[in-house]
Order: structure tokens, then C-alpha cells, then sequence
């Protein structure tokens, strides 16, 4: 896996994902779907291993956990978390992720292959087809003649564990620094919840915020009050100061946006702050090479607010 991630490159629009299937039972006979993850989020992928029971698990789909190089690991039946009946025609497989810094197991059928892809091969799910899949997918790509759903595993996770969120406590100190001034920040996040959840921390913090669901449609926006700023004599600055941005989203990525942005003789001054689950040691990298200004994990989320005003006090010099 890890040889893969060094190949791609950071700004261009692409990923690779592991595609796995779930075989299901259904009374019309058996169904195989297949889904999607991040290259950048897998570990590894082993047998079933030997389980422990958690008999405090906070959802039946919570299998147990088992012991991975001295790392307790808790592994999640990912067909009972999409509410479908597994169908076992062969050994099932264990997929071992780490994202948000935190390391989980999600138990599927089967796994195919690693698929390279662009960003703009990938569709935004239509309000239907999050139904189906308990509003658990980000994305939708079509691949060797077939649908693949890309998972939100964050969403997963954060709703086995409803009590992780972030912790607030240094967003009180934000508020007051910036109680007499207006900070405008773009952000970007195809997750919903994520979404939210982000310009909620913002907003408390005393910014005002403007949201847009993919890179595509954050680049436009920027390029609207570009233009906006230059018709009307205004700098660029009463529209917007800052940007944050999910890396992973469907048209175009947080590293080709953050390139976009710094490729742009008036946007380029922007701060972008990269706010991600992938956002590790192993691939801070990415996000240097494409010109951010700073980057969080969304584990930290409480460090948000700090990172954006020390940004813009910075640019204020």
C-alpha cells in the first residue's frame, strides 16, 4: 500500500481506491455490491482474526476486537452497519484503517483490486441513493462496467463513537481576539455532517463562513468574488480571507483546489488551511507540495479556530 500512495502525486486530481464487495442475501437471491476506500486510509488487509468480545459496544455491528501488533483494534460488520444481511460464499476479509488517528477493522466479503481514478469521475450521491446506504457513502464512480460506492467511513466511526467529538475549549480564546474585526472563510466539505460540524466550530469562533460542498464549486466561488472584488475596486479581502478544505471530495480534491488557488496571481495570497481525516506524517507531504498554509486533522478539530487566526494575524503582519 504505502508504495502506491508515494506514486501518486499531490495536485492532481486523482485517487486510488481499494474496491471491495459485500455479498448480501435478499429474498430475490444473492446481490454483490461494491464500494470504495481511500488508498490513503488502509493499513492492510488480513483473514478474519481471532476476536474478543465488547460486550459494551455501542452498536450490534461492532463485532469485538481483536489484537494487531500489540494495537486493540475494534472490528465493525460493515453489511450490518448498511443494514443488509451478509451472504459468507467465501472466507471473509478484514480491512485495517487508520484515519482521525484512530485505527479500525471493517469485515466485507471480498476485495477486488486497487483502482487509480480522477476526482471528476466521481458523482455526488443523489439524496435516493444515500437512503439505501444509511446516508454512509460520499461518492459514486463508475469502474470496469460497474457502480462502485465510495464510503464515508469518517461518518462510520463518529457515529459508533457519538461521544469523539472535538474539544472547544481553545475556540472561547478565538472569539474573543477577533470580536471586533470580520473574518470571511471559505470552506469546502462534501460530508454534510462534517460540514456542519466545521462551520459550527467556525462560527462559534466568531468567523463568518461560507460553505460549498467540493473543490469544483469552491474554486468557482473564489472566481465569482475575484471578479466581484475587480468590478466593483474592492481587495479581494472583504469577500473572503481565508479558505479550509477537506482533501477528499467528488469533482475536484483539496490538493488540486489548494494548487488552483496558489496557481492564481490573486488568489494565491489566500491562507488555505487543509482540514482532512487523511492528514498524517506520512503524507503531510501532499499537502506542502500543492502550497498550504497549514494543515489539521479532523481528530483535532478544537485546533481549528487557533490555526486560522494565527494565520491571518500572520498575513496582517
Amino acid at each position: 500500500m504505502s508504495e502506491t500512495k508515494i506514486l501518486l502525486e499531490s495536485g492532481t486530481n486523482e485517487l486510488e481506491i481499494v474496491e471491495f464487495y459485500l455479498d448480501e442475501s435478499r429474498a430475490k437471491g444473492d446481490y454483490r455490491g461494491y464500494y470504495g476506500i481511500n488508498v490513503a486510509k488502509v493499513l492492510e488487509i488480513i483473514q478474519m482474526p481471532e476476536l474478543t468480545e465488547m460486550p459494551e459496544a455501542a452498536h450490534p455491528s461492532v463485532l469485538g476486537a481483536f489484537n494487531l501488533r500489540n494495537e486493540i483494534i475494534p472490528l465493525i460488520d460493515l453489511a450490518g452497519w448498511l443494514h443488509k444481511q451478509r451472504s459468507e460464499k467465501e472466507p471473509p476479509k478484514v480491512i485495517v484503517t487508520e484515519f482521525n488517528r484512530t485505527k479500525s477493522a471493517f469485515l466485507v466479503s471480498g476485495v477486488t483490486r486497487i483502482h487509480r481514478i480522477g476526482w471528476q469521475e466521481v458523482e455526488a450521491p443523489t439524496n435516493y441513493v444515500s437512503s439505501l446506504t444509511v446516508n454512509s457513502i460520499t461518492g459514486v464512480v463508475k469502474i470496469a462496467g460497474r457502480i462502485t460506492f465510495i464510503l464515508d467511513m469518517e461518518k462510520i466511526c463518529m457515529d459508533l463513537n457519538p461521544g469523539s467529538g472535538p474539544d472547544m475549549e481553545a475556540t472561547d480564546t478565538v472569539r474573543e481576539a477577533i470580536a471586533h474585526k470580520t473574518y470571511r472563510v471559505l470552506l469546502a466539505d462534501d460530508s454534510t455532517m462534517a460540514r456542519k460540524m466545521i462551520a459550527n466550530i467556525l462560527t462559534t469562533a466568531g468567523f463568518k463562513v461560507h460553505t460549498e460542498e467540493n473543490g469544483e464549486l469552491a474554486l468557482q466561488y473564489l472566481l465569482k468574488v475575484k471578479a466581484l472584488a475587480e468590478s466593483e475596486g474592492h481587495p479581494l479581502e472583504k469577500y473572503v480571507n481565508l479558505v479550509v478544505t477537506d482533501i477528499e471530495m467528488p469533482s475536484m480534491d483539496g490538493h488540486t483546489l489548494t494548487r488552483r488557488i496558489k496557481d492564481d496571481n490573486d488568489l494565491r495570497h489566500l491562507p488555505v488551511i487543509l482540514c482532512s481525516s487523511i492528514i498524517t506524517e506520512t503524507l503531510h507531504h501532499k499537502g506542502i507540495a500543492v502550497g498550504a498554509d497549514d494543515q489539521i486533522s479532523k481528530a483535532e478539530l478544537g485546533e481549528l479556530a487557533p490555526k486560522a487566526l494565527k494565520l491571518l494575524e500572520e498575513q496582517a503582519g
